[in-house]
């Protein structure tokens, strides 16, 4: 009977734009991207949205050395690049973090190693703006209104 495997450890984020989700899961490997099934130059079509997917871990460098699986549901195409952005961004967060805390008890003033250690590559990618949430919606249409704010000609005679 063959031994199993050593689990590959396995980094869980959640990302959201306007109504897009997205579940992100990071592991150790060569750098495939798959989102819904599909690799990231099928899904996306337009090269702002793969740039957005794969910016965060460029910024970490760990571009080639992370297998990322996604599932994203809700909104268009750049709504679920952008959530894939965040969720990507708070995977790698989940990954230094355990480190983060060790670290920062052995730093007394929590300035970020100088090596650049797991502080500073959560610190780079909360200066970045890949941790922070995008909170602008589409606002609701509003009774009497053709459209949110759009009202219906007005006719004095």
């Amino acid at each position: 009977m063959p031994e199993s495997k050593a689990a590959k450890q396995v980094y869980l984020g959640t990302g959201r734009r306007k109504t897009a989700v997205a579940r992100v899961r990071l592991t150790e490997g060569n750098g495939k991207i798959t989102i819904n099934g599909r690799s990231l130059d099928d899904y996306f079509t337009e090269m702002k949205d793969r740039q957005a997917v794969v910016a965060p871990l460029q910024l970490v460098e760990m571009q080639n050395r992370l297998d990322i699986t996604v599932n994203v549901r809700g909104g268009g195409f750049t709504g679920q690049a952008g959530a894939i952005c965040q969720g990507v961004a708070r995977a790698l967060k989940n990954m230094f973090s355990p480190a983060e805390a060790v670290t920062a008890k052995a730093s007394a003033d929590g300035q970020p190693a100088p090596d650049g250690g797991p502080i500073g590559m959560v610190k780079k990618l909360r200066d970045s703006g890949y941790l922070t949430r995008d909170g602008r919606m589409k606002e609701r249409k509003k009774y009497g209104r053709k459209g949110a704010r759009r009202s219906f000609q007005f006719s004095k005679r």
